[in-house]
């Protein structure tokens, strides 16, 4: 039997792993920096070049990987086939050429540091692959990774994901070119590829038809922990399928994603790996950190910072231009850049590989691992850096743009009375009334697309982040009567609104609220207004299709009315803490949200249609139909009724009133 210390002989690496996050990332977050640079440094200082406090990194990297499957495996969620088809432009073109261009220039730097063809070609190669994890790390932070140019970096690191299979198949031709021997290449090359498609066709035809009635049978056994069982077994087990075949396990956890992102079981897949997914991500990093050699670094450091600067420079301004090319403006594109130019994970991979055929010596490979993870190491710093450079060059050009104007124009802008922040969808209907009524506008937005847009309306410019005070002082926050804040991030309006109530008292405060829950956090900062962005369209919605099923306009807007107020009293409620039946806040005050909930009785039960929708509703479905079938039927009410609930709440309608219209 196994002694009570040889079952804890786990925990001291994981309490230091656990330690390092918990230190490493909160620092570097309150430097305005990226979590996965908190992460890889925390590596490099309990790693064997720091204070030694992990005695194998080689085992922690293996495990860390699955934080990279992991994530692949979250982003194939949210794709669908008919995206990636819309892609293939970006996919096929755009990552083509950065693989090819960026493997030429780096390879032949390497030939021309008197390395033979060979070895430059495979280090070429492996600094011209992007880091996947870093990449779709900083566009999560900060909030591109559905942009355009967000787009454009995953198209390029999915199409060198692709890349890998062929690259490792190449190398070992590579190695017999070398040394003069033909050998069974093509034959081995080709039953690889064959591997390879029938492994792809195999998990096509499980996601197909074998996932969804798979997940359906688990749902109904009720154990939620199976089902997070069955999530990991699917991930993981496709990712391994791939990676014996000759694929990466991050290329068939993404497929994994896809073939799952029509499933109805989407979100609770989503849901129940996450957890995983960050904790193992941080891992990861903190191995890249760890895989620094400490001794090589020390030894040749001029030349090795000289070179990670000189490689992320060249990326940046190849794949920059590579983006322009294919229409993306220049922020972006130098922003689109930036996130890509760390080497890749790979580069881990095909380095050693390459040093187990010959066609690297041992310097050179170790040279060039230390340059990858350098890279890795440096390259967020230089994106955040670029952004901050980029901001304050386009900020700088508003000025002097508006310095240029005529000085009537100067004189009127300063006089705008309306501050507007974000000039995205919303901010752009609200202005068009703001514009027909002849008031001076400001719009404050970081979207130069969206700022481009706002030239056609003749307003006041400024290109910055709103959530910043210098840069609401800068566009004359201290002269407007009330500030319209438009942006669709809730955490940014939260913050907006704190540094407008706490610097700027006289400005009033007119909020965007994103969904119920974020309109009751306004409601309890006291904004002057605020508004669901969805509410008042979905109530004009509402009405128009109940005067398409034939009511009067009149009765049609009576009953939206009525839903108006009750939803404002509830609302009201909400706040107080005194909720309606039924309305109950989920988790603890800082992760609360609402279940949503009739504001009129239904007048009969629900009722599923199918067996795949009773699976998935369950014993909640029969508690809400006997709930109801309890319940006498009440008769729809006709037009004096429907007014006489709206009197019924008149005392708590006024106060919501005052809050929400």
């Amino acid at each position: 039997m196994a002694s009570p210390g040889e079952h804890a002989s786990f925990l001291p690496p994981v309490l230091t792993f656990l330690a390092a996050a918990v230190v490493g990332v909160p620092v570097f977050r309150w430097l305005g920096q990226s979590a996965v640079l908190g992460y890889l440094v925390a590596g490099v200082l309990i790693g064997p070049s720091g204070l030694s406090l992990i005695a194998e990194p080689g085992t922690a990297a293996s495990v860390a990987e699955i934080g990279v499957v992991l994530l692949l495996f979250i982003v194939g969620l949210e794709l669908h086939l008919s995206q990636l088809v819309s892609m293939r432009r970006d996919i096929f073109g755009l990552g083509a050429a950065q693989l090819v261009l960026c493997s030429l220039v780096l390879g032949g730097a390497g030939v021309l540091a008197g390395q033979p063809m060979g070895a430059a070609a495979v280090v070429g190669i492996a600094l011209a692959l992007s880091a996947t994890a870093v990449a779709l790390q900083l566009l999560e932070e900060r909030g591109d990774l559905g942009s355009p140019y967000g787009s454009r970096a995953f198209a390029v690191l999915l199409f060198q994901d692709l890349s890998v299979v062929g690259i490792l198949a190449l190398m070992p031709l590579a190695a017999s070119a070398g040394h003069g021997t033909g050998g069974p290449w093509l034959g081995e090359a080709a039953a690889s590829t064959g591997r390879v498609l029938a492994a792809i066709a195999a998990a096509v035809l499980v996601g197909r038809y074998g996932l969804n009635p798979f997940f359906r049978l688990l749902a109904a056994s009720g154990a939620r922990e199976v089902m997070t069982a069955a999530a990991l077994l699917v991930v993981l087990g496709t990712a391994m399928l791939m990676e014996k075949v000759g694929l990466s396990m991050a290329m068939g956890a993404f497929l994994a994603g896809i073939l799952l992102a029509e499933s109805n079981f989407r979100h609770q897949l989503e849901a129940d790996i996450e957890p995983f997914r960050g904790m193992l991500l941080g891992l990861f990093f903190m191995s890249v950190g760890m895989s620094i050699d400490g001794s090589l670094v020390k030894a040749v450091w001029p030349l090795l910072f000289g070179a990670t600067f000189a490689a992320i420079l060249v990326k940046v301004a190849l794949v920059a231009g590579l983006f322009r090319l294919f229409g993306s403006d220049t922020v972006s594109a130098l922003r689109g850049a930036a996130v890509l130019a760390p080497a890749g994970e790979f580069a881990f991979v095909l380095l050693p590989q390459a040093a187990d055929l010959g066609l690297t010596g041992p310097t050179a490979t170790r040279f060039a691992v230390a340059l990858a993870a350098l890279t890795m190491l440096i390259g967020p710093i230089m994106a955040k850096g670029l952004d901050r450079l980029v901001d304050a060059r386009l900020s700088r050009e508003a000025h002097e743009a508006a310095a240029e104007s005529p000085a009537e124009l100067a004189e009127g802008a300063a006089d705008a009375r309306v501050l507007v922040i974000g000039f995205g969808r919303f901010g752009q209907i609200l202005t068009q009334v703001l514009l027909a009524e002849g008031v001076p506008v400001t719009v404050i937005d970081k979207d130069v697309a969206q700022l481009r847009a706002a030239t056609r309306f003749g307003f006041r410019i400024y290109y910055g982040d709103g959530t910043r005070l210098d840069v609401l002082r800068a566009a004359g926050i201290g002269k407007a009567e009330l500030v319209c804040i438009c942006v669709d991030d809730r955490d940014a309006a939260l913050k907006i609104v704190d540094i407008v109530h706490e610097e700027f008292v006289s400005v009033r405060t007119f909020v965007r609220a994103y969904d119920r829950l974020h309109a009751v956090e306004l409601m309890n900062r006291d904004v002057d207004y605020q508004i669901r962005e969805t509410s008042e369209s979905a109530l004009a919605f509402g009405r128009a299709a109940l005067e398409g099923l034939g009511l009067s306009a009149e009765a049609a807007a009576a009953r939206a009315e009525d839903v108006r107020k009750r939803d404002i009293a509830r609302l009201v409620l909400q706040q107080a803490g005194a909720l309606p039946d039924g309305a109950t806040w989920l988790g603890g005050s800082d992760s609360a949200e609402v279940r949503p909930e009739p504001l009129t009785e239904p007048v009969r039960p629900a009722r599923a249609l199918n067996a795949q929708t009773r699976d998935l509703l369950g014993q909640d479905r029969t508690e809400a139909a006997e709930r109801l079938l309890a319940k006498p039927v009440p008769r729809p009410a006709d037009n004096g009724e429907a007014e006489a609930g709206v009197e019924d709440d008149a005392e708590l309608e006024a106060e919501g009133t005052a809050r929400d219209v």
